[in-house]
């Protein structure tokens, strides 16, 4: 957890630094503020032998976005973090929580419309952190290995006025982390979620 924090730190000090050297220009700031879930795919793998299945979770979200032309911004997203129950053959197992901070860039379509979509392309950190052996693993050490990946992003910018708009959008993420049980590896739960929902923008 300790990396996340400079990470966001150093990208929005990186997205200050480019807002501040073109300060005259106005509106190309935008800062959102919703809720997303983080729905693991189906198949999360086998941990010791057993099937692995990863609960979804919904929290509050937050991101800012540098349009560095018209069309092509940089974007940082934060979230509270998530919280996930880990069952094994369907027995509960373990629970975790995690924050998947992830730097894109997205490219904007049809900047003039009132409906405006997007894609992007970045890179993810998954810090977990809190996990605890529950159920099956109830007295257990279990541990979840931090996780970089590749994320893709889509979604649609709707215009409200002039300075305001809502956001619904979609991001995949590679997420996999090695699980020890008592220092011993057990396996890799492979998470890759797709993450969705909606949120309130503001440019500036």
């Amino acid at each position: 957890m300790n990396i996340v924090l400079p990470l966001t730190l150093a990208v929005s000090l990186a997205i200050g630094s480019m807002a501040a050297a073109h300060a005259e220009d106005k509106g190309n700031r935008e800062a959102r503020f919703g809720a997303h879930v983080v729905d693991p795919q189906p198949d999360n793998g086998q941990l010791a032998g057993m099937k692995a299945s990863v609960g979804s979770d919904t929290k509050p979200t937050a991101s800012i976005e540098y349009l560095f032309t018209p069309n092509w911004g940089i974007e940082a997203l934060a979230a509270l973090p998530f919280s996930h129950e880990v069952k094994l053959d369907g027995q509960r197992a373990a629970t975790t929580k995690q924050l998947p901070a992830v730097i894109g860039v997205n490219y904007h379509f049809l900047l003039d419309a009132r409906v405006s979509p997007f894609v992007g392309l970045g890179i993810n950190y998954t810090c977990f952190f809190d996990t605890r052996g529950s159920g099956l693993l109830q007295g257990a050490h279990v541990s979840a290995d931090n996780s970089w990946g590749a994320a893709a992003h889509a979604g649609m910018d709707v215009q409200l006025s002039r300075d305001s708009l809502f956001t619904a959008d979609v991001r995949w993420i590679d997420i996999r982390s090695d699980i020890h049980v008592n220092g011993a590896y057990v396996g890799t739960a492979k998470i890759n979620p797709w993450v969705y929902g909606v949120s309130r923008g503001y440019r500036f």
